[in-house]
């Protein structure tokens, strides 16, 4: 049977999405739920795939399933698509699997030309309804479609209302719109040489062209590369019939939540404007109505909207988001997804449904997406600095938490400053998609226009950025960058602070805080401990981090970087002076020195954890990391150590290393200078004994040898460890259990992973060196071309953030199944930077490695990712 590209909404269902994407599954549930929703048809995401496929054409099959599909659509709505009597106009959306808001393409009232627009002014008899729908329509087709600058319609919109004295696009006659439609396609053909296009048809392949075009475009493919979203799934477009919310002051349109997705809240949360289109209130050109103004307005058809909403929440088990409208008074539904909600409003929802028995603590479990966590764990403004603060401007609450930063008037200035260390708040008039990449980059984004469902309000939320939308107390010149509010002008080299909670814009610097998890984030985490089997540690070197990362759950130290702690400037002289020792002895002597320093560490740290493990790493990095490298400071070290100037030359030219990644470090340094080895194991075990001693923490200390290759060398260092730890409990009369173990970041050490577990007691995967080792290039330099690797579609992702399954993955997955054949009880981790990304977290869960390490701020994080990988793995 020929394979089927186009689905009428009739002949779907909700177990299609990855064929329809999440928008046309859900519009057949609708449609099969007896929801009033405007009848069309779904393209399938296989069919994006065949585009590309075919050299970005679509075939002859699919549009004649296209055309097939608009043969039923004319029979069931009783107009014909082309028709200069009784015109069919449809929408063409994108509909990706997950949603991706603001990402990718739409195109409205596409079927409109000279002639159906005149059709349809005589038959709604409303002239400024049917060319206010033509010159949106050209609008939006030549620049979706076309390429033609949006900037140059708008432009023109602008002048004709000031020309007529008014403010908004509805002040506007007939007769300027039809004008507006002349000026309009006058646009187009000086732009694209030719006249606009007449035939509905090619609108309407060329729209659907357009959209799954815009699957690739740099928005949306940072958007991919943001959200772990693979570029093979594609979109479906969904080509669904027009209902008009222009028609007049009884037609409208608008965005509501089933919930509040600021908070959380149990109440219908929305906005609407009355004679208009969606993209008004998307878009944010005008200011538009909280939605429980419509009951006011019109009773009986709030009620039907109340009664629909519910019924899809209660479907979807969910809070929802929808798009509505209203043509002249009858209701319709034209989309509805589960939407998009800050951390604080994702827990309270989750902890909600599970007390109102709609659904059980797994499914809870999937509700919060793992990143968004990290907003809460982040800045809120200290309360004393904000009680002193006044503030200058109050817009709309978008996305909650604090940002402090200077002013960015433009999305490529935010990314540059940004890039440079800079915090910066970006300010606009109103953001758009093209805009996502300085959204990323800025602490917070504040917009003049737009409401609660603006594109910045939206994406803010779903990044988890701070966000204050509809400030119109604020005037900002993009050109001259600058920012006007209460007759002060601020600049680029201004601090604003905005409040994403209260909506308070502040023109001064405001402290932040780091805020702790209690209430709803204490219940749903417990639920999340409950469920999960992978532990989760963190990586800290400072007694700060480790107590930090308890406090967010951390079950120990999965990574403790020694050298951290020898940079310090009251022990960086000694470091010094044991590299460029001449002999042992005077080597030791420096050491000697060291070794109450770093045992006051680890002593510190180890009380932090409250007798929890901690995987201690000997030193790693080259040691001409550590010695001066400018002439000024060369000298200063001779004059501290009373040695020539020569002598400090020499040493630094001898510890030069031409590829120090892969030079004399790790447990290269143990095998050339035993007595390093030595100190650090001494310090760690006089830590364990003296916190066990004095404390009553039972700490089992995890010694951990770096840049194993082969067993010999782990056995050589692992021969000093085992003999300095025996003497110094010896020394001390007190046992202690400790572990010896190894960093597999080599791949030989993978490849060898049997033999190296008869001397290695754990294994913990160092994913960042392993992934520079295996890929070959390294991390710091990746970055230089790592871009065009994207573009050109040979990495979706930073092999640096996501682990590489399918290469550094197996060498992981090859090395726990060869330790764990030698030895059945040997502790298996992971402390790579991919130990706090959610894909990653799951790779490790499933190949069964006993936890995931990663920075104190991402371990709710983590902990989360562990619980969805035992939930989905169950299923």
């Amino acid at each position: 049977m020929e394979k089927k590209y186009v689905y009428l909404f009739k002949e779907g269902n909700g177990s299609m999405k990855n064929l329809l994407g999440g928008k046309g599954a859900n519009l057949s549930v609708m449609t099969q739920l007896g929801i009033p929703v405007p009848q069309g048809f779904t393209v399938t995401t296989e069919a994006c795939n065949k585009y590309y496929e075919d050299g970005k054409v679509i075939s002859a099959s699919i549009i004649e399933e296209i055309e097939k599909c608009m043969k039923e659509l004319e029979k069931e709505t009783g107009k014909e698509f082309g028709s200069t009597e009784n015109p069919l106009l449809v929408s063409v959306r994108s509909g990706a699997r997950v949603s991706m808001p603001g990402m990718m393409d739409t195109i409205l009232n596409l079927g409109l030309n000279d002639e159906a627009v005149e059709a349809m002014a005589k038959l709604t008899n409303n002239p400024r309804f049917a060319y206010d729908s033509y010159r949106r329509f050209i609008q939006m087709f030549s620049d979706v479609v076309m390429d033609v600058e949006k900037r140059l319609f708008e432009d023109k919109i602008d002048e004709m209302k000031e020309k007529r004295g008014v403010k908004d696009d509805t002040d506007l006659t007939a007769e300027d719109l039809k004008e507006l439609v002349n000026q309009y396609k006058e646009i187009y053909k000086k732009e694209k040489g030719e006249d606009f296009p007449q035939d509905p048809k090619l609108q309407l392949i060329e729209s659907v062209t357009a959209v799954f075009r815009s699957w690739d475009n740099p928005r949306a493919i940072v958007y991919r590369r943001l959200n772990d979203i693979p570029g093979e799934w594609g979109t479906a477009v969904n080509v669904q019939q027009m209902v008009f919310g222009n028609k007049g002051e009884t037609s409208g349109t608008g965005v509501v939540f089933s919930r509040n997705p600021a908070n959380g809240d149990n109440e219908i949360y929305g906005e609407y404007l009355m004679n208009a289109q969606g993209e008004d209130v998307v878009a944010g050109i005008r200011t538009p109505l909280p939605i429980s103004k419509l009951e006011e307005q019109n009773p009986e058809l709030y009620k039907e909207f109340i009664d629909i909403v519910n019924k899809l929440e209660n479907h979807y088990r969910d809070m929802q988001d929808m798009e509505m409208t209203i043509e002249e008074g009858k209701l319709y539904f034209l989309q509805t997804r589960n939407g998009k909600r800050t951390a604080p409003a994702a827990l309270k929802i989750a902890v909600d449904l599970v007390e109102s028995g709609m659904i059980t603590k797994e499914e809870a479990i999937l509700k919060v997406e793992p990143k968004q966590l990290d907003t809460l764990l982040h800045p809120a403004f200290y309360d004393e600095d904000l009680k002193k603060a006044t503030p200058i401007a109050k817009g709309l609450p978008a996305s909650p938490g604090a940002a402090c930063g200077k002013i960015a008037f433009t999305a490529e200035e935010a990314k540059e400053r940004a890039a440079n260390g800079e915090a910066v708040v970006l300010a606009r008039l109103e953001t758009s998609p093209e805009d996502i990449e300085g959204m990323i980059a800025a602490e917070g984004i504040l917009t003049v226009r737009g409401g609660m469902t603006s594109h910045a309000a939206v994406v803010a939320r779903g990044m988890g950025t701070c966000c204050v939308a509809g400030c119109g107390e604020i005037k900002i010149n993009e050109e001259n960058k600058t920012l006007e509010v209460g007759g002060k002008i601020y600049t680029s080299e201004d601090f604003i602070s905005i409040d994403g909670t209260t909506g308070n814009i502040y023109g001064e610097k405001i402290k932040t805080v780091t805020p702790e998890i209690t209430g709803h984030f204490a219940t749903f985490m417990s639920w999340v401990d409950e469920i999960r089997k992978l532990k989760v540690r963190t990586n800290a070197d400072t007694p700060r981090d480790a107590k930090q990362a308890v406090e967010f759950g951390a079950e120990g130290i999965g990574l403790c970087r020694t050298e951290h702690m020898f940079f310090a400037e009251d022990r960086i002289l000694a470091v010094r002076e044991m590299i460029i020792a001449k002999n042992e002895e005077d080597r030791r002597k420096a050491l000697d020195k060291i070794l109450p320093m770093q045992r006051a560490d680890f002593i510190a740290i180890y009380e932090a954890l409250k007798g929890m493990p901690a995987t201690i790493r000997l030193l790693d990095p080259p040691l001409h990391e550590f010695l001066p490298h400018s002439e000024e400071d060369k000298l200063s070290l001779a004059k501290e150590l009373n040695i020539d100037i020569e002598e400090i030359k020499n040493a630094v030219e001898e510890k030069h290393e031409f590829n120090p990644m892969m030079g004399h470090r790790g447990c290269r340094l143990a095998v050339t200078y035993p007595e390093i080895a030595e100190m650090q194991t001494r310090a760690i075990i006089e830590a364990a004994i003296a916190v066990k001693v004095e404390r009553g923490y039972d700490v089992v200390p995890e010694i951990m040898i770096p840049l194993i290759g082969e067993v010999k060398e782990l056995k050589f260092v692992k021969d000093i460890v085992v003999k300095t730890a025996e003497a110094v409990m010896s020394e001390k009369g007190t046992k202690l259990d400790y572990k010896v173990g190894t960093m597999i970041e080599i791949p030989r050490a993978a490849l060898t992973a049997d033999r190296i577990a008869e001397e290695a007691e754990f294994f913990s995967f160092g994913t960042n060196d392993l992934t520079q080792m295996t890929f070959g290039f390294s991390r710091d330099d990746a970055a230089k071309f790592l871009n065009a690797y994207y573009d050109r579609k040979i990495y979706e992702q930073d092999p640096f953030a996501k682990l590489d399954q399918n290469g550094v993955g197996q060498l992981v997955k090859m090395a726990t199944e060869k330790g764990r054949s030698t030895r059945s009880d040997i502790k298996l981790g992971i402390c790579g930077e991919h130990g706090g990304d959610p894909s990653s977290v799951e790779f490790f869960h499933k190949i069964g490695l006993d936890y995931v390490s990663c920075s104190p701020f991402r371990v709710p994080l983590a902990r989360l990712a562990a619980a969805q990988a035992q939930v989905n793995n169950k299923r």
